[in-house]
């Protein structure tokens, strides 16, 4: 009985998920590089699917009556091997359309050591919202990226890789986030399902992102907890030592309880209210009224 309930509760959870929003695939016609993932995506749990080879995002616009032109990609978390569909994904966005921020959820390709292929999907998402801006109700000058976790590497990078106007994004928001590829900080998995096991050093420096950082980055909002036993947060407080270099305006959020995972989703931890904290650091960037 209770596996037929589960069963029953994972259908309903995948079919509001996935037809509740517009499903936009990144490459309609198909993908140009593969990254050799042989086994078919699936879900590991309700919340979380794995081994992702056919890129899309899911638009999450905000209401007209709401709308303030700004707008959001989300890369959910998922140590580079899947992504936390639900609590780093379609939660976040309905909390940005609650604020009348037009947000997109990101299922980017699993890398399996084809550390191109991340960024090259959330580079394309965001040229996406750019292409269709005005169908969505977008200012161009206000779409700006986040990321949980690995994701929020993938963000960091987007946000300290571009190479063209259109690739930088307005802003950068990081919860708990990967940055750096060093051995001795980064997450292991992330690092292995990124680069593979045997990176090169010049590879390791390129995705390691607080090396990354210029006077472009955009203004970055950080949010890590002290006692993250997955991510290390020296991760976030060498990005911030670097982007304080750049005189990059930043806001480094530091709880000393949280741990790793935290999402939006209450726990009575001293983290709970680091979305009030967003929120105000949104007030402040003009992104919302």
């Amino acid at each position: 009985m209770k596996h037929y309930l589960f069963l029953f509760a994972f259908l309903m959870l995948t079919i509001n998920v996935l037809t509740a929003q517009q499903e936009i695939k990144l490459y309609p016609n198909g993908t140009e590089e593969s990254n050799e993932i042989a086994i078919a995506e699936s879900f590991r749990d309700p919340e979380f699917i794995v081994n992702i080879s056919e890129p899309r995002m899911y638009a999450f616009p905000a209401a007209k009556e709401k709308a303030n032109g700004a707008a959001v990609l989300i890369c959910p978390g998922g140590g580079y091997s899947g992504v936390s569909i639900i609590k780093e994904g379609s939660d976040i966005a309905k909390w940005f359309n609650e604020l009348g921020i037009s947000a997109f959820v990101l299922y980017y390709r699993m890398p399996n050591g084809h550390y191109e292929i991340p960024l090259k999907d959330a580079q394309t998402a965001l040229a996406i919202i750019h292409n269709r801006a005005k169908e969505w109700g977008v200012n161009k000058k206000k779409i700006g990226i986040m990321g949980f976790s690995a994701g929020g590497h993938l963000a960091s990078t987007v946000g300290t890789h571009f190479k063209t106007k259109l690739q930088r994004p307005a802003f950068m928001i990081l919860g708990y986030p990967v940055v750096t590829m060093n051995k001795t900080l980064t997450h292991a998995g992330s690092r292995n399902n990124l680069l593979g096991k045997n990176p090169t050093d010049d590879l390791i420096k390129l995705y390691s992102n607080e090396l990354q950082v210029t006077k472009k980055t955009p203004p970055t909002f950080i949010v890590h907890a002290k006692d993250d036993k997955t991510v290390p947060i020296a991760n976030s407080e060498n990005l911030k030592k670097a982007l304080d270099e750049y005189k990059v305006p930043t806001e480094f959020n530091i709880f000393e309880v949280g741990g790793h995972g935290f999402g939006m989703r209450k726990k009575g931890i001293p983290a709970d209210n680091w979305d009030e904290l967003l929120k105000t650091w949104l007030k402040n960037q003009k992104l919302i009224r």
